[in-house]
Order: C-alpha cells, then structure tokens, then sequence
C-alpha cells in the first residue's frame, strides 16, 4: 500500500512542480527522494539508517581475511577452514544446507573472538546486527535440564522466525559442553538439505558452535608435534577434523553426546583452534596496549607473556588460560 501511494505520489509530482519556487523545489524533490528510499524493502538509504538484513550477501572475502589475519594469532587452521567455509557458501545464490561450523579448543584462543569477526562482516556497515546475530549462551539460556523439552520448542520457533525474517540470519550457541544433552538435536530439522521447511528457506542461515571440548585433543596432537620437532603448519586438518567429530560425540560432557547432528553429517566442519605459544601471548599483549592507549613497552610484553605461558609445567610451552586475562594482566600492569 505504501509503493502504491508513493507511485502516485510520483506520478503526481511534476503536475506540483510549477507552484514551487527553484529552492522549495529542490527540498521537495531530495525529500521525496529520501521518502522512496526509506518505502522500498531493502534500499540502500534504508539499510543505512534502519534495521535491515542484508539480502544481497555482500560478504567481502578479502576484508574479512586480513581482518583475521591482523587480529587473529597463532591460528593459521582455523582461519583456513572458516574462509573456506565461508567462500563456498557465498558462491552459491542457493545453498544447498546451512552452513555449520563447529570451533573447538582451549579458552582465550579466539573462538569467540572469530565468531564476532564473521558477524561484524555479515552484514553492511552501520546496520543494526543484533536483529540478525544470535547468541546462545547454554549456561545462561538453557540452565535447568528438566526444562529441556520446552527449551526444545523455544529453539525452533526462534530459529524458525528468525530465518523468516533473515534468511542470512546466524546463530552462536557458546558453551557447548554444558549444555543439555539431546536439546541441540532439536534444530536438525533446519540443517538438512530441504528446498523448504514449511515455507521457510533455511540455506542462507549460518550456525557456530563454541567448543571447549575437544581442546584437550587439539593440544595434545600440537604437543607432540612439538616434542617431534615438527612445525604446528603441518598439523594435518582432516586428521584433526576426524578425530575432533569422534571425541565430542563418544564425551559425555560433550552437548554432542552421540548427537545426530553427528551421526546424519550434519556439521560441516570441525575446526580446531590451536594452544596459543609465547609468541602468540605477545602479540596478544602488544595489541592490548594499543586498545588501552599505551605505548608498546617491550620488557612490559615479555613479562606478562612468560608469567602467561604454563603449560605444560616442565616446557612451559602454551598459555593455559590463552589470551583470556591478557586484558586484566595489562590493566593490573599499567
């Protein structure tokens, strides 16, 4: 109804045009400019100003790649496999499935930290991304496990409408290894190779799964490549990817436990996310001086990079906690 009065309006308007003087003309015009702007669906001006889901995926894979390159350390794998990832999706107008990425390692390696990366770059600049990134904490969002089967319906109907709304629509669930079992199961409806579910294209929806578990096996294949004075580069993925998928669903801490999302290879990639090294911490360091403001004192660096790398207690080779308290240790430093 909208588009039918503001082509009227249009078609009206030269008809107005000689009652105006030159300037009253101008601010017509540029305002009926902004007016059909703002009705169309997905205009640029609308995008810009208001809440808007970017329907022509515009991903830029050159950006969102030095992006982590410059902000992401020690994780030359996981960056691979999520550029990948993404760069197959995007080629596709039509995806056959949802992409599904799962991330597994330590805490402070950069799994929540790539997971924003991919949502600031989701969507066009100044858009509003809470409507379109969702984020499920299990500890916070589904803390009661007698409350599962409701905890099951409130996921799908969210889902369900989100991706209505958004089709390009993407879902963190973090803390994976608390969550209940069988409750993340209830989405697979979504991930399976459908044209339509009732109505609803899910291709174009992305999910991320945030793993601790499996972190313990990611550095402990990293260590004995240490320990066989072999480079952390020639960590083979597949090797990796196969022995991350078998881990998290024989665990039983794991929210895959014996999860059909694993047995119908519903995931797409497991992606493991390296120890982080002293060299790692450092850089990690030295780019939280830069957020604080403070000049890059290198004994400073060292200092908080050596008390950060423990583990394991003899080599002393990997921070255990990653990046995670490097904020507070600098601010504590300062």
């Amino acid at each position: 109804m909208k588009l039918t009065n503001a082509a009227v309006f249009f078609i009206l308007m030269p008809t107005l045009m000689p009652a105006l003087d030159p300037l009253s003309t101008s601010i017509f015009m540029g305002s009926a400019a902004v007016a059909w702007q703002l009705l169309s669906p997905h205009s640029w001006l609308k995008c810009s100003l208001l809440e808007c889901c970017n329907m022509k995926d515009t991903l830029n894979l050159s950006v969102i790649k030095m992006d982590l390159d410059r902000k992401v350390f020690g994780q030359h794998l996981a960056i691979q496999i999520v550029l990948r990832a993404l760069s197959a999706n995007m080629r596709s107008k039509q995806p056959r499935k949802p992409l599904v990425m799962s991330f597994h390692g330590w805490t402070g390696t950069g799994k929540t930290f790539v997971s924003s990366i991919i949502a600031e770059n989701l969507y066009q600049l100044n858009t509003a991304r809470q409507r379109f990134v969702h984020h499920f904490s299990s500890v916070l969002h589904f803390p009661h496990l007698s409350h599962v089967q409701l905890y099951k319906e409130q996921l799908q109907n969210w889902i369900r409408g989100n991706v209505s709304a958004c089709p390009r629509s993407l879902f963190i669930f973090s803390e994976m290894d608390q969550m209940p079992h069988g409750l993340i199961d209830s989405i697979i409806p979504f991930l399976g190779y459908h044209e339509e579910i009732d109505g609803v294209y899910y291709g174009k929806a992305i999910f991320i799964f945030l793993n601790n578990e499996g972190g313990d096996k990611v550095t402990e294949i990293a260590l004995d490549y240490w320990r066989n004075l072999k480079r952390r580069e020639d960590i083979p993925v597949k090797k990796l990817q196969s022995l991350l998928s078998d881990e998290i669903f024989r665990n039983g801490n794991s929210g895959f436990f014996h999860s059909q999302l694993i047995q119908k290879n519903l995931i797409d990639y497991f992606i493991p996310f390296l120890p982080l090294e002293y060299k790692h911490v450092r850089e990690c360091v030295r780019q939280e001086l830069r957020v604080q403001g403070h000049p890059e004192d290198e004994d400073l660096i060292v200092e908080i990079a050596l008390a950060m790398t423990d583990y394991p207690s003899e080599e002393r080779l990997y921070s255990s906690k990653g990046c995670k308290i490097v904020a507070s240790r600098v601010t504590l430093s300062i």
